[in-house]
């Protein structure tokens, strides 16, 4: 499969939040950060099939979504799509970047290890207020940060 990543700052069409939604059910927070963060989109042929988002705010650097169309997932994608956000922010001046998810998100844990990210903190109770969410048979509530250098 060709896949093509390149930066995007067209439209927030409904196929695109669709996928940022995926990622981060709080669409007001998600319409919030855009306005001001880069946007790498996947292609396969003319469909946007995945979705990174790097955001840039006191000093430090962060992937703040990333999803892929659920019929293309397991194929590598995120990968690709990390490694060109960490390839972004080095380039706008990054030593590192962070990244955070829930503490039930056992997949996106294993994935954002695997792409050199280490943990680095929890942000407890940080989804406490949120509608309960649960993966994997456990209830999301904590904040999971991890860190890679660049």
């Amino acid at each position: 499969m060709s896949i093509k990543i390149h930066p995007y700052s067209g439209p927030y069409t409904p196929e695109i939040m669709a996928l940022l939604l995926d990622a981060d059910p709080d669409e007001a927070a998600v319409r919030a950060y855009l306005k001001t963060a880069d946007i790498l989109v996947a292609n396969h042929n003319t469909a946007i099939i995945g979705i990174a988002v790097l955001t840039h705010q006191d000093g430090g650097f962060e992937l703040r979504n990333i999803a892929v169309h659920n019929a293309h997932q397991g194929k590598g994608i995120a990968k690709q799509l990390i490694s060109e956000i960490k390839t972004l922010a080095k380039n706008k001046g990054a030593t590192t970047l962070e990244v955070g998810t829930g503490n039930s998100s056992l997949g996106q844990l294993a994935l954002y290890q695997k792409c050199g990210f280490r943990l680095h903190s929890i942000d407890k109770n940080f989804f406490a207020n949120y509608e309960p969410i649960f993966e994997n048979g456990i209830r999301c509530i904590d904040m999971v940060r991890l860190r890679a250098k660049l």
